[in-house]
């Protein structure tokens, strides 16, 4: 059993590790399916909406021989990635408090 991944999220989760490093979509996949089941044909979509956005840019750079296209973070990605973790923590807590049973004796019936 899993959860159910927005876009938003989606979104918020790739920004966040194109800013540890400069990437390319197919590590960006191996990354993001140590949390989520997701593959490279789900992601494309969701950096080409990230650079339309103008979130992410992009270059190219050899390896071996062929161009690999890679990803960088702008300073608008940075903000809108910090917007997404204040957001995350937020919407975190609310589930927490239910999930965790975190304040369950406002529940409590008598």
């Amino acid at each position: 059993m899993g959860f159910s991944i927005n876009a938003g999220l989606l979104d918020a989760m790739v920004l966040s590790i194109v800013q540890k490093n400069d990437t390319y979509g197919y590590e960006i996949t191996q990354y993001l399916r140590k949390a989520v089941e997701i593959s490279e044909s789900t992601l494309y979509p969701v950096l080409r909406r990230l650079q339309k956005g103008e979130l992410l840019e992009t270059y190219d750079k050899e390896y071996m021989g062929r161009n690999r296209r890679y990803y960088r973070i702008t300073a608008k990605g940075a903000d809108a990635l910090e917007e997404y973790r204040e957001d995350w923590l937020s919407h975190k807590k609310k589930i927490d408090s239910i999930l965790m049973n975190e304040g369950a004796e406002c529940y409590e019936q008598t």
